[in-house]
């Protein structure tokens, strides 16, 4: 028995545990993970430097550097997350759906966990606490894989998790890490014990664990997300939503990649988006008509689908809200996209036609973001159309069952007409008795 296959098994039989422990019993475990990540935070810290003293010496760029930085401020964010989440309603056993089939026949429609998740993120060692909280917190066992950069920070972090299971009585192989590439490969192979993969990463990525599994996967892509100033815009608001959109953190999924300006206003507002970036630092890949505005460098066909993680941003002309909209489900990721404009009319023409997961008005992109959305935190944004789309929280992390409950009931009785078929909807509010 290999290493990968015991942890599965492990993860398997964690899963039955977890998933019929009480909300209470799982909410304190969350808050014990707070307290066990703060009394630990010099440790963890420690495990982070070293990894970013290893990044430096191999090149990693500044924007990737700050994404593996896990410090105080981070360390914050973090506990207040765990926090949050615990306050959030429990998701499993809810009912959604009560039917009187005959009389004394009952068929409940209830909320429960999925089963064991492998998840596989990038080097962003928040994201480990992230995922391991709201699988907690749902009922699932979890077998994480983060990237190499952070895998000193997320050994530390994934020891204080386990710890935290282990005080409050919940099993400690609920969360474990895997730390290589064999370990990702061998994964795929535990259909027979894993119920779901969640890559998150390049589209080529995704595809690669797609075809190389017979394990249901739920692909997290890519994060080319667009603005498009339309041609009633406000500049004012055109500059402030493109500025945030694009450099409030360049290194995450939901930055604003290319910003679309409509021919109409390209004169008047590009100007003024362009300096405010120059002050970020950003450097600007424009088209023919838009370096005929201001001063970029010249775009590419490849820079439209170009997710950059960093600040550089492409801009492209467009002559119609069509256009617009061509181009963004074109060249897109399905993430997060806006539209910047003052006619309610247009701006529901893109909110309905934009094929993506989050279509926003007069917003940045980026918030596009489970804890922003109320849902504590979020494993990824689903680009996809299938179970879960946009940010991953609580709900996406469940599936359901049907309860059938009567008292000796037999289809025989049915079918001759002895019982009849009522199929009365009931009130949700007293749930499925048991």
């Amino acid at each position: 028995m290999n290493d990968l296959h015991e942890m599965s098994s492990r993860a398997r039989r964690s899963f039955t545990v977890l998933s019929v422990s009480s909300a209470k019993a799982r909410n304190h475990a969350l808050l014990h993970m707070a307290e066990v990540l703060k009394s630990r935070e010099e440790e963890i810290f420690a495990a982070n430097r070293a990894d970013l003293d290893l990044a430096e010496k191999e090149g990693l760029s500044s924007p990737l550097l700050h994404r593996l930085k896990f410090g105080s401020e981070k360390m914050t964010q973090v506990i207040s997350g765990l926090r949050s989440l615990a306050d959030l309603p429990d998701p499993i056993g809810q009912t959604t759906l009560a039917t009187e089939i005959t009389e004394g026949l009952t068929l409940y429609r209830v909320i429960c966990p999925i089963g064991v998740v492998g998840v596989i993120f990038e080097s962003r060692p928040d994201a480990l606490i992230q995922i391991a909280s709201l699988c907690i917190k749902s009922g699932n066992a979890v077998l994480l894989k983060g990237g190499r950069e952070a895998l000193h920070t997320n050994q530390a972090l994934i020891s204080a998790v386990r710890q935290s299971l282990s005080e409050t009585g919940l099993p400690e192989d609920s969360a474990q890490l895997l730390e290589t590439r064999e370990d990702v490969a061998a994964m795929l192979k535990e259909d027979e014990l894993i119920d779901l993969i969640i890559p998150r990463g390049s589209n080529a990525f995704v595809r690669y664990i797609m075809d190389n599994s017979r394990i249901p996967v739920l692909g997290h892509s890519d994060g080319i997300c667009h603005v498009y100033i339309d041609k009633d815009a406000d500049a004012d608001m055109a500059v402030r939503v493109a500025v945030d959109s694009k450099t409030q953190n360049v290194s995450v999924c939901n930055a604003m990649e290319t910003l679309l300006v409509h021919a109409g206003v390209l004169k008047d507002i590009m100007p003024k988006i362009a300096a405010a970036l120059e002050e970020k630092n950003v450097e600007i890949r424009g088209d023919r008509e838009a370096a005929s505005v201001i001063c970029c460098k010249p775009a590419e066909e490849k820079d439209w689908s170009e997710e950059y993680l960093d600040y550089i941003l492409s801009v492209r002309t467009v002559h119609s809200l069509q256009e617009a909209i061509e181009h963004i489900n074109h060249y897109g990721s399905h993430h997060t996209d806006c539209i910047v404009t003052e006619n309610s009319e247009t701006a529901a023409a893109f909110l309905n036609a934009v094929d993506s997961a989050g279509v926003y008005w007069n917003v940045s992109t980026r918030f596009a973001d489970g804890f922003v959305y109320g849902f504590g935190a979020e494993v990824g944004i689903a680009t996809g159309k299938l179970h879960a789309r946009g940010p991953m929280g609580l709900e996406g992390l469940t599936t359901y069952k049907y309860k059938l409950i009567g008292k000796g009931h037999t289809l025989a009785e049915m079918k001759s007409g002895e019982r009849q078929y009522t199929h009365r909807s009931l009130p949700l509010t007293g749930g499925c008795p048991v």
